[in-house]
C-alpha cells in the first residue's frame, strides 16, 4: 500500500481503511472486539492490511480522526500499528481458522517474497525450469534464493551450464528496484503459478511420487486396491513407478550414468540382501576400482539394519527419478536391446 499524501504540517493523510485501523487499535480491546464483529471478511482483510502498514500515528492526528468517538479512546501516547497488533485484537472474537486466513493473506503478501517461496519449493522443479531459461536469468534467480536451495539446484544442473551460471553470478551489478519488481512478477507468473497449475493437473504423477516412497509391501497393497476399484489408474501408476528392483531393466549406459552419482557407501548398503542377479547388474555398472571396493565390503562387511538398507535403496531410486525428469537417463525403456537379460 503506497503512503498517502502529506498535509501542510508534514503528516500523512490516512485513507478510510487506515483511519478505521487507527481507531480500532486506539480503543480498548473489549470495545474494539464488539465493533469487529460487524465487519465482513473483505472489510477485515482491508483493515488488516492497513494495520500491517500503518506505522506511527501522532496522538494529535489520532484525536482529530476520532473526535466524535472520544469515549472509546485508550489512554497512551502515539501508537504504532503492526500486523501482530491486529492479530491480538482478533483473538477471541473470530474463529482461529478465520484469523489464520486473514493473517496469511496479509503476512503472505508482505513478509514472504517470491524468493522465499521458491527457496522452500522443489529444487528439482526449479532445476528443470532453469534448464529452459537463459543462463543470465538462471544466475539472477540462484543469486536471490537461499544458499541451501541454490546449492541443491546447482548440483542437478549439467556442469557446463552450472559453471557458466556461477561466472555470471560473480559479475552481477545491482538491479534498480523497479526492474527487479518486474522480474519478480514475471517469475511469479511463469514459475510459481504454472508450477502449481501443472502439479494440480498431473494427479497420477503426484500419486506415483508418493507411492514410490512407500515400502514395497505398502506399494503393492495400494496398487492391488486400485486395480480392483480403478484399473486404468492402476495401470498408469504402474508405468510411472520405479523401484530399486527395476534397475535391472535399465540400459547399461543409464545404469552407469546413475551409479556415477551414487557414493560407494550407499551402493554397499543398498546391495545388502539383494539377489545375485540384481547384484551382478549393479556391479557391472561400476568402474573396476569401485566394483572391487563394493565387492570387498559386501563379502566381509558388517550387517546393516533393514531400515538403513531400505533408506539407501530409496535414495538411489529417488536419484534415478530426478535424473530421468531432467532427461539425463531413461527408465524402463520399451523393448531395449541392451538391457540386462538373464
Amino acid at each position: 500500500m503506497a503512503a498517502g499524501p502529506l498535509t501542510k504540517v508534514g503528516r500523512r493523510v490516512l485513507n478510510p481503511a487506515e483511519e478505521v485501523a487507527a481507531v480500532l487499535i486506539a480503543m480498548n480491546k473489549t470495545t474494539a472486539s464488539r465493533l469487529v464483529k460487524y465487519f465482513d471478511n473483505a472489510e477485515l482483510k482491508q483493515i488488516t492490511r492497513a494495520v500491517a502498514q500503518l506505522g506511527p500515528v501522532p496522538r494529535v492526528q489520532l484525536e482529530s480522526i476520532v473526535d466524535q468517538v472520544a469515549a472509546f479512546f485508550a489512554d497512551g501516547a502515539n501508537l504504532i500499528g503492526t500486523a501482530r497488533e491486529m492479530e491480538k485484537l482478533l483473538e477471541g472474537v473470530l474463529p482461529p481458522e478465520q484469523i489464520a486466513d486473514l493473517m496469511a493473506d496479509v503476512l503472505g503478501q508482505g513478509e514472504r517474497s517470491i524468493w522465499d517461496r521458491i527457496s522452500n519449493g522443489s529444487e528439482t522443479a526449479l532445476a528443470a525450469y532453469l534448464l529452459k531459461e537463459h543462463p543470465q536469468t538462471s544466475a539472477l534467480i540462484l543469486s536471490k534464493v537461499k544458499p541451501a536451495c541454490a546449492a541443491k539446484v546447482m548440483a542437478q544442473l549439467p556442469a557446463p551450464l552450472r559453471n557458466g551460471i556461477m561466472r555470471r553470478m560473480l559479475v552481477f551489478k545491482p538491479i534498480v528496484e523497479g526492474t527487479m519488481k518486474m522480474i519478480e512478477q514475471t517469475i511469479h507468473e511463469d514459475f510459481m503459478i504454472n508450477l502449481a497449475r501443472n502439479a494440480g493437473a498431473d494427479t497420477h504423477a503426484r500419486m506415483a511420487d508418493i507411492i514410490n516412497k512407500m515400502e514395497r509391501q505398502g506399494m503393492e497393497e495400494v496398487l492391488d486396491n486400485l486395480s480392483q476399484s480403478r484399473p486404468k489408474s492402476a495401470e498408469i501408476l504402474k508405468s510411472l513407478l520405479f523401484t530399486f528392483d527395476d534397475i535391472i531393466s535399465m540400459t547399461p549406459r543409464a545404469r552407469t550414468t546413475l551409479f556415477d552419482q551414487v557414493s560407494h557407501e550407499r551402493i554397499i548398503l543398498a546391495l545388502k540382501g539383494t539377489s545375485g542377479t540384481l547384484r551382478t547388474v549393479v556391479l557391472s555398472a561400476l568402474t573396476s576400482r569401485a566394483r572391487r571396493i563394493v565387492e570387498h565390503e559386501l563379502e566381509g562387511g558388517e550387517p546393516a539394519s533393514q531400515r538403513d538398507v531400505l533408506e539407501a535403496r530409496r535414495s538411489i531410486t529417488d536419484q534415478a527419478l530426478e535424473m530421468a525428469a531432467r532427461g539425463e537417463i531413461e527408465l524402463n525403456p520399451a523393448d531395449s536391446e541392451d538391457t540386462y537379460i538373464t
